[in-house]
C-alpha cells in the first residue's frame, strides 16, 4: 500500500509512513485501531454503489461502519465485489440484491454525480468531510476540528438570521 500511495501522490515512502501513522494516531484518540499495514487498495466505486443502496433501504450507517471495519482494522478488500456483497450480507441486506446492484449498476449513475461534485469542489483524496455543503474537512481530523466547523457554522447561521 506504501508504494502504491508513494507513486500516486508523489511522495518518499517516510513521508506517507508519516500520513498513515497520523491517520492511525488520530483513530486511537477516537477508542479506534487502525492496520493500515494490512490496507488493500483498491477501486471503491462498487463500494459506494453499495452505500447508495443501502441508503436507499435504511442501512447505510450500518453498511458504512462494517466497510470501516473491514478495511482499516481487518484488511480486507473492500474492492473487491464479493467481498462487498459479504459485507452487505452481515448487516442485513439480501446478497443476490447487492450482487444484482453491482451487475447492473444500478447506482452508477449517481456515483458519477458524487465524484463530479467533489471534483468540482477541489476534493483530491479521502478522507474529506462536507458539512452542508458550505464547510470541508480533509484527512483525519481531531474530533475538535469538527466540533469547531460545526461552532462556526452555527455563528455565521446565526449572523444570516439576525
Amino acid at each position: 500500500m506504501t508504494q502504491i500511495l508513494c507513486d500516486k501522490y508523489g511522495l518518499e515512502a517516510a513521508q506517507v509512513i508519516e500520513m498513515q501513522d497520523n491517520v492511525s494516531r488520530q483513530a486511537a484518540l477516537e477508542g479506534l485501531s487502525y492496520r493500515l499495514d494490512l490496507a488493500k487498495s483498491g477501486n471503491s466505486f462498487d463500494t459506494h454503489q453499495l452505500l447508495h443502496l443501502t441508503r436507499a433501504l435504511g442501512k447505510q450507517i450500518e453498511l458504512k461502519e462494517r466497510l470501516m471495519s473491514a478495511y482499516f482494522t481487518e484488511g480486507k478488500a473492500i474492492g473487491d465485489p464479493e467481498t462487498l456483497i459479504s459485507l452487505a450480507e452481515e448487516v442485513g441486506i439480501d446478497a443476490d440484491l447487492a450482487r444484482r446492484t453491482l451487475i447492473d449498476q444500478t447506482y452508477a449513475s449517481v456515483v458519477h454525480q458524487d465524484e463530479k461534485i467533489a471534483s468540482q469542489i477541489g476534493i483530491t483524496g479521502v478522507p474529506y468531510f462536507v458539512i452542508d455543503m458550505k464547510y470541508g474537512i480533509s484527512g483525519a481530523q481531531a474530533t475538535s476540528v469538527f466540533v469547531e466547523a460545526l461552532e462556526v457554522m452555527k455563528a455565521s447561521d446565526e449572523q444570516v438570521i439576525r
